[in-house]
């Protein structure tokens, strides 16, 4: 319907009230290729195509005659793409790479620390070697009490624990039982046997067998004394050993080893042919002695064995922090200053310096 309530022309627009329009004749045009069916040759003929007449559908074309505005100038620089990346991840674009940086930082003074503490804390030392294992002397007790010497320290106090047997009848049997020989032995090869002095009970930890069994692993052990290639070890257990490992009870270990001053020790006999264990302190241990009870019984044998095959003298703690000396006194302390307390006339200086604890002569294998 027009606008006046009459039909009007399908496909026409009403012009009655407004001007003439360059479209009309368009308009009318179409219509009637409508009518006729020639809509697209229209289309064609006219050089036009079913696009819009301002956005066209494929943007890659280009309009004949027709000269391409120029685009504006930019106000703004591209980004680059690092302002790309900030502006993607934010706070985060400045933590990774710190993050990153800190991490090489805190790498490499880890291996720096490594480093240093492998070249400034080598094995520990064992001073001088002695040939003469056949003596009378009594190795490792503590100083006589003579009134030169402290009558007694706390470190070397014997700490409360599990019991022990006191007193012992004096005699040992030995434990049956050998190994092959362990160490290359270039220079000797010693033999020894495993006893326990009769009278002491040993259920408390494991019987006789277990206490054989710590002693020969302990020997045989690569951080033991067989790291020096001069040395083997071979247990028997029939014929004369070069010396006899003997779980003693405390008060034969007092006269075997000497009480003058009231300190549970630990010795090696060589007029009896005895490492002498004392077995309070094997199932006690010592105060000073900061690891578990395992490794101080590790420590009594590799000690007392060093005694016995010719490391007689003790040694102080040489590195101010470092690993004990196996031929430290650590029964009675792992601090230059407790030792040299204990025998102000002794090898140990008083130096401030402190160790820890150690069981081992090679503690590096």
């Amino acid at each position: 319907m027009t606008e006046h309530g009459g039909p009007r022309e399908r496909g026409s627009l009403p012009t009655a009230g407004r001007p003439p329009s360059p479209f009309d004749e368009w308009d009318a045009d179409v219509d009637e290729s409508r009518r006729s069916g020639h809509v697209e040759s229209h289309y064609a003929a006219a050089g036009r195509t079913h696009q819009p007449l301002r956005a066209q559908w494929d943007p890659t074309t280009r309009a004949d005659g027709k000269t391409r505005p120029q685009r504006p100038e930019r106000r703004t620089k591209k980004q680059s793409r690092v302002g790309r990346f900030v502006t993607t991840y934010g706070w985060r674009a400045y933590a990774i790479p710190f993050l990153a940086i800190l991490t090489v930082v805190v790498g490499y003074d880890a291996i720096r620390n490594v480093t240093d503490s492998v070249e400034g804390l080598d094995d520990p030392g064992f001073g001088i070697l002695s040939t003469n294992t056949k003596g009378s002397a009594t190795i490792g007790a503590p100083p006589p009490g003579s009134g030169k010497f402290a009558a007694n320290i706390p470190t070397g106090a014997l700490p409360d624990g599990g019991p022990f047997t006191e007193a012992g009848a004096g005699t040992w049997h030995i434990v049956l039982g050998g190994t092959n020989q362990v160490g290359a032995g270039q220079e000797h090869v010693f033999t020894y046997t495993v006893e326990v002095e009769d009278g002491t009970d040993t259920s408390s930890f494991g019987g006789d067998e277990s206490f054989a069994r710590m002693v020969d692993l302990t020997l045989a052990n690569p951080k033991s004394w067989t790291k020096d290639p001069r040395f083997a070890f071979r247990r028997i257990d029939q014929g004369q050993p070069d010396f006899r490992v003997s779980l003693t009870t405390q008060m034969t270990t007092r006269q075997a080893c000497g009480y003058d001053i009231p300190l549970d020790t630990s010795c090696y006999n060589q007029g009896m042919g005895r490492v002498v264990l004392n077995e309070a302190r094997w199932v006690r241990g010592a105060i000073a002695f900061d690891g578990d009870i395992g490794s101080y019984r590790q420590y009594q044998i590799n000690h007392e064995v060093g005694h016995a095959i010719g490391y007689e003298q003790h040694q102080p703690c040489d590195v101010d922090g470092g690993l004990a000396p196996i031929m430290m006194q650590q029964s009675f302390g792992t601090a230059n200053n407790d030792i040299a307390t204990l025998d102000p006339e002794g090898v140990v200086p008083m130096d401030g310096k402190v160790c820890r604890f150690n069981p081992w002569p090679y503690p590096r294998g």
